[in-house]
């Protein structure tokens, strides 16, 4: 899950009528930071890329499924931005746990 202040500078660059790509860069700069502070292990930054535009797609950044990769790959990114349009219904069931508690 990325951090807030990452999805809220992405949504200013959206905002500024930047390109899907510089909304995109955000989620990969968060990325790599993880890597530098050795968070979770992406063994290449080409793999930290990957790992941000993914991310980046189930935010709702409007980016294209990549043009070379396998089709395992482009069913995934299509499948993230599937994800990023549709919005989940609240649970019944804690929606009233809720106004119970």
């Amino acid at each position: 899950m990325p951090e807030q202040e990452t999805i809220e500078r992405a949504r200013e660059d959206a905002r500024e009528g930047k390109s899907p790509s510089t909304q995109a860069g955000e989620f990969v700069r968060e990325e790599m930071e993880h890597i530098r502070e050795g968070e979770h292990g992406a063994r290449s930054a080409k793999q930290a890329i990957a790992i941000g535009l993914s991310k980046a797609r189930r935010a709702g950044v409007k980016l294209p499924p990549p043009k070379r990769g396998s089709a395992r790959t482009k069913k995934q990114a299509a499948r993230d931005t599937r994800k990023a349009r549709s919005r989940r219904k609240p649970s019944r069931t804690r929606s009233r746990a809720v106004r119970k508690a």
